[in-house]
């Protein structure tokens, strides 16, 4: 079976941005897509708000990320991600060509835009009903459209709209926009764009094309139909984890996966990162921090478990001190613990199990400090050393 040190699923700002900072760190870095390099960025014609870049395109952006990343040395291999499986330290990404191991995962698969259910959106889709206006605006050239959203999507990608059709509706449920102020003003100053505010979409009307959109105000429930050519839908998102079983690793009520600060899982050594995390804010810049988080922390992980398997679980017998970092007696134990070990007393191995919780679990040690003692891998015996006098008898009882 293939052995990579970080394998990450996905490639969008995320996934590239944690590729750079994988592959800076030293990590054996191999990337996997199944579709566009870049992902959803591709779609978006214009970005204003990535810092220290005034205007760029989303097509743009991702190409240059990838050059970064390539440039570094990162392998990109075009694949479809099948499973995941997680049993203890064992870490098996399944793909359409042959199966990974890794020893750590990120996963950055991010999200895609959710359909709204109404009539006809299912049999028009790919024939009018759209949820892309960079890939598909230009087709509506001088045609009018409908946008059904009020989010900043929705009527950022109505604004976008209105360089190719004459006119574009937006339909929304609310009695006002969910857009931030800046799109709004901007959509309410363009002459193209009419609001339908409080008003539903029931049905997408027409044969072999959109031809209309049949609409009911909630208030009065007076239903028409506007002609149109196509539909533009913006009702939200959904996370990318089809190949996740449900209980692979925690996540949201909606499905979104929880992560830490540090962007691990709930499985030690997976980490989630960019739009497919469970967060306030969706936005480049977000799923670009995300992913150097995800790397930096990838990194670490794997040099700690490097470290714990030589020192602790290699050796035939090892001596353990788990103490928390944030508490000033037990760093004064460990620094007399050391002076003792270093003067010939023993080899103590000094671990933190309060930035270090998954070896404290892995150990199965409940409270700090603790002492213990580990032969061929397995924890024989523990203790919770007051003073270095305890950790002195601990180590006598060693039989060494």
């Amino acid at each position: 079976m293939e052995k990579r040190q970080l394998v990450i699923i996905g490639s969008g700002p995320a996934g590239l941005t944690a590729a750079i900072y994988g592959t800076r760190s030293g990590l054996d870095t191999l990337i996997l897509e199944s579709g566009l390099w870049g992902g959803q960025v591709n779609n978006t014609a214009e970005i204003e708000n990535y810092p220290g870049i005034k205007t760029i395109s989303g097509m743009d952006l991702a190409t240059a990320m990838r050059e970064h990343a390539e440039d570094l040395k990162a392998e990109f291999r075009n694949c479809e991600v099948e499973s995941l499986f997680l049993d203890g330290d064992s870490k098996i990404v399944r793909t359409d060509k042959g199966d990974i191991s890794a020893d750590a995962v990120i996963i950055a698969t991010g999200s895609t835009n959710r359909k709204a259910g109404f009539k006809g959106e299912d049999e028009l889709a790919g024939r009018g009903v759209t949820y892309c206006a960079v890939c598909d605006g230009p087709m509506y050239q001088d045609a009018s459209v409908a946008v059904i959203g009020g989010g900043n999507t929705a009527v950022e990608e109505a604004d976008y709209l209105t360089q190719f059709a004459s006119k574009v509706y937006i339909i929304h449920r609310r009695e006002e926009l969910r857009a931030n102020n800046m799109a709004t003003e901007r959509a309410l100053l363009n002459p193209k764009i009419e609001m339908l505010l409080g008003w539903v979409t029931e049905e997408i009307s027409g044969q072999d094309a959109v031809q209309g959109v049949k609409i009911r105000n909630l208030k009065s429930g007076d239903r028409k139909e506007i002609a149109v050519e196509g539909v533009f839908v913006f009702v939200g998102t959904k996370p990318n984890v089809d190949f996740l079983k449900d209980d692979a690793v925690k996540r949201s009520p909606n499905g979104w996966i929880e992560t830490d600060e540090m962007m691990e899982t709930s499985v030690e050594g997976v980490f989630a990162a960019g739009d497919v995390r469970d967060k306030f804010l969706r936005q480049v810049v977000t799923a670009a921090g995300d992913g150097a988080t995800a790397a930096m922390a990838a990194y670490d992980y794997i040099s700690n478990q490097h470290f714990l398997k030589s020192a602790l679980f290699e050796p035939e017998r090892a001596v353990a001190l788990l103490i928390s970092s944030i508490e000033g007696d037990h760093l004064a134990l460990a620094r007399e613990a050391e002076d003792w070990a270093k003067s010939g007393g023993a080899r103590i191995v000094t671990i933190d199990g309060h930035r270090n919780l998954r070896i404290k679990e892995k150990l199965g040690v409940r409270e700090l400090p603790a002492i213990v003692e580990i032969r061929s891998g397995r924890k024989t015996r523990e203790a919770k050393p007051s003073s270095v006098g305890d950790i002195k008898d601990f180590c006598r009882g060693l039989g060494a």
